[in-house]
């Protein structure tokens, strides 16, 4: 079935194109990919990195205030570096990551590059996820920011706090989780696709959330226990929707926004062509 949504321009054609499968006996089914579909989303190797960042954030915990103070002294020359660009590292984490995420989806759309497509799409969704998990904890765990009161406390949680107040919303840092779990799929789609840039790739993108964070804390809006579990949270988010995205394949989700493309129309303009299944 077919349904088509003409818009036209004075040189472009831009339509929605609706295709919703028929199911026959003629048809052919793709071969899965078994050795994907199986793959176990959570490893042995993945509880170490868990309790990694678990760890680091209850150490974290005493250093807080020491931290805070410190990383604001102006003497020291890190603290000036941060001074004239924690900014613009912010920006880069929100909203860079949904622009940039964004860009690169519709590029791939354009072009036809699945693999452009594909980066764009899982580093924009692992942001969505990272920033969903982060804001539930945020607004329950009620953690006072550093610059919320004349004498912050890092103890100064109240359950449910955040929901009505945003100066209660500090545990953990959403832009150090939107950094890393933008991090951590582009690294991941990066080592699947083209892994000899691997080694270029992730620095520049774990460095570059790493500065986020330190911005955020530059800022006196987190603590660095908020940070760590940011990374943490922004870590798991990025590399476990890259891996159940390749190893479910025929999720819903991918279905529908992976199969977006753009066709001629045979009058010198396109369509924007998505797919998407259709209940039979």
């Amino acid at each position: 079935m077919t349904i088509l949504f003409p818009t036209r321009w004075r040189h472009v054609v831009t339509g929605l194109l609706l295709m919703a499968p028929v199911v026959s006996s003629a048809q052919v089914t793709a071969p899965t990919d078994t050795s994907r579909a199986q793959q176990t989303l959570f490893t042995k190797r993945d509880a170490f990195l868990g309790a990694g960042f678990v760890g680091l954030t209850v150490a974290m915990f005493p250093l807080d205030k020491y931290i805070e103070t410190h990383l604001r002294d102006p003497s020291v020359p890190a603290n000036r570096f941060f001074d004239r660009s924690a900014t613009g590292f912010e920006y880069v984490a929100t909203p860079g990551s949904f622009i940039i995420g964004g860009g690169l989806y519709a590029y791939g759309t354009l072009t036809g590059h699945r693999g452009i497509q594909d980066l764009g799409w899982h580093g924009t969704e692992a942001v969505l996820v990272g920033s969903g998990i982060t804001g539930v904890l945020k607004v329950i765990l009620g953690r006072a920011r550093p610059d919320a009161f004349p004498d912050p406390k890092p103890s100064d949680f109240r359950f449910g706090g955040g929901f009505t107040d945003a100066n209660r919303q500090s545990f953990p840092s959403g832009h150090t989780t939107t950094a890393f779990a933008a991090a951590a799929a582009v690294t991941s789609e990066v080592d699947r696709m083209w892994p000899k840039y691997t080694w270029y790739v992730a620095p520049v993108m774990y460095g570059g959330a790493t500065l986020v964070g330190l911005s955020r804390m530059f800022h006196n809006r987190h603590w660095a226990s908020d940070v760590a579990l940011g990374a943490g949270i922004g870590t798991f988010s990025g590399l476990k929707v890259v891996k159940y995205s390749h190893s479910h394949p025929d999720n819903f989700i991918d279905r529908v926004i992976l199969r977006t493309s753009v066709a001629p129309d045979g009058h010198g303009g396109s369509y924007v062509v998505w797919s998407f299944p259709a209940p039979l």
